[in-house]
């Protein structure tokens, strides 16, 4: 009996086991996101300052955002996710492009030192966004900066464009890059070297390999990386406000950036308004990434 008692006592703790690794990721997930989310779904339905009670007022928000055109918070939406696509379409595709090509020539038999270079290039993702800032602003910086001193550049970066938007572009290529180049380089390594081995067997290029062997291999951590840098791309908050604080005419200020003053400025706070236009942007991330993760699984 005491057997039978001590396999059932085992039994439990076995089956008890995984939500001790489980649990505490599930409880910051609920307290944190899940929670958070939910109750700024319903601020969005409702009038709010943060400090008394949210009035329900149905979808006057959206309505207010997306169709009155003599609204400010309708031309801020819109200016706002105009900048916020710029800033997608410049980045994205760079931080795919470039991690990939240099995950693939960090695996050339010819290249030496190959943990050093990656760690060289990971290192900017360490540092945070303000003090990247504070390095690329003094480098763009007009009376001393290293752009106008030594290659004799006349421009105020970060109030003229299109000067605006290269020095948001460029600090977070150069911030982002070594993540994803990490990703590709581990999937790279995961392929089978029999492949490489035929193909320079069948007389196949360096061209014809990546394209025929290494792209369809790393098919699924291609896809992943896409979404997750657009996902974040779309969230973009820290880079615009510090290097630019919005741009000339507000030619850089994303809509992250309207989200927090209407909630959070010196005045009183309009968050009602400000989760909807929260709520509109996580709806064009699903639906951006669900089509990415669409046509490039289709094509598997």
């Amino acid at each position: 009996m005491q057997g039978a008692g001590g396999n059932i006592t085992m039994n439990k703790k076995s089956r008890l086991t995984p939500l001790f690794f489980v649990g505490p990721h599930l409880i910051l997930f609920l307290v944190f996101i899940l929670i958070p989310s939910i109750y700024g779904i319903y601020a969005s339905f409702t009038k709010w300052n943060l400090i008394g009670d949210p009035t329900w007022i149905g979808l006057d928000n959206y309505k207010t955002i997306l169709f009155n055109d003599n609204s400010t918070f309708h031309s801020q939406f819109f200016n706002g996710m105009k900048n916020t696509f710029i800033f997608v379409g410049a980045t994205v595709p760079l931080m795919v492009a470039i991690p990939l090509t240099i995950a693939v020539a960090l695996e050339h038999k010819d290249v030496r030192w190959k943990s050093f270079f990656q760690s060289i290039i990971y290192l900017p993702g360490l540092i945070s966004i303000s003090a990247a800032a504070l390095i690329w602003s003094l480098i763009f910086n007009k009376q001393l900066g290293i752009v106008s001193n030594v290659f004799g550049s006349e421009a105020v970066w970060a109030s003229t464009q299109p000067y605006a938007w290269i020095i948001i572009v460029v600090i977070t290529i150069w911030g982002g890059i070594g993540g994803n180049m990490i990703i590709y380089r581990a999937s790279i390594n995961g392929v089978p070297k029999e492949l490489y081995e035929a193909a320079d067997i069948d007389g196949a290029g360096p061209l014809q390999k990546f394209k025929n062997i290494t792209l369809p291999s790393i098919r699924f951590p291609l896809i992943y990386t896409l979404v997750m840098s657009t996902a974040g791309a779309f969230n973009v908050f820290g880079q615009p406000l510090m290097m630019t604080d919005g741009g000339p005419k507000q030619s850089t200020t994303v809509l992250m950036m309207y989200i927090r003053d209407l909630a959070f400025s010196h005045g009183e706070s309009i968050a009602g308004m400000a989760s909807a236009m929260a709520v509109l942007l996580g709806i064009v991330i699903l639906i951006i990434s669900a089509i990415q993760y669409y046509l490039m699984a289709k094509n598997d």
